[in-house]
């Protein structure tokens, strides 16, 4: 993974029957139109484990924290496509938040990732447990982020054209290879972080790095 000190993390809802047409945008128009932002380094996204929910969760990685604030995104924000302007009405359970890397522990991605939510009391006691996580046998690493109010919740067109759209404290992201490392992860996680219910597990569907698009054909 590229080095980087800033990060946005997007989780949303669509219905089963527009869910080819979200992942058709997601991948052949809107990622790549993010990803090609100055301050953007890569996206990755993830499809939720529930039976009765399509939900996906997207992380991008950023040079800085500030790039979430930057001129160049706000003005994608305030102008969004026409298809875009098709799909942010369709979204629900919206929760976006950008900020700043707070640690990493391990390297590299594992195909099966739980992103956890940290208020920020939790932040510390959750820094500190990423060397034991990624110790783990089969996690593969462990990363902390933390949301940056001020950038986040900058109004945007875009913005305005979803409801209910709401924000989160802190990240922690354990990336695994198999279901029993996340299992191990979770126990090792019962007394620094509060869970009320399990955790969703994610499966990574899609990747693209800014590098993809800047050396394509004809770009």
């Amino acid at each position: 993974m590229t080095a980087a000190a800033g990060f946005l993390a997007i989780w949303s809802d669509v219905e089963a029957r527009e869910e080819t047409n979200y992942l058709h945008w997601l991948t052949r128009e809107h990622t790549a139109e993010r990803v090609s932002i100055a301050g953007f380094l890569n996206v990755r996204v993830f499809r939720a484990r529930l039976l009765e929910h399509c939900r996906y969760f997207v992380l991008y990685r950023l040079e800085q924290a500030s790039v979430v604030g930057s001129e160049p995104y706000l003005a994608r924000l305030n102008a969004p496509t026409d298809w875009s302007q098709r799909i942010m009405p369709m979204l629900q359970n919206f929760v976006r938040g950008g900020g700043h890397v707070v640690a990493e522990a391990g390297c590299g991605e594992g195909a099966l990732v739980i992103p956890i939510v940290c208020e920020r009391p939790e932040i510390a006691a959750a820094g500190a447990m990423l060397g034991p996580l990624a110790a783990l046998d089969r996690v593969v690493s462990a990363r902390l982020f933390e949301v940056e109010q001020g950038g986040t919740d900058i109004a945007t067109n875009e913005k305005s054209m979803r409801t209910n759209d709401r924000s989160f404290p802190a990240l922690l992201l354990v990336e695994a290879l198999c279901d029993a490392a996340l299992d191990a992860a979770l126990d090792a996680l019962r007394e620094t972080v509060r869970m009320p219910a399990p955790p969703t597990r994610y499966e990574q569907v899609f990747a693209l790095d800014r590098n993809e698009i800047v050396h394509a054909p004809g770009t």
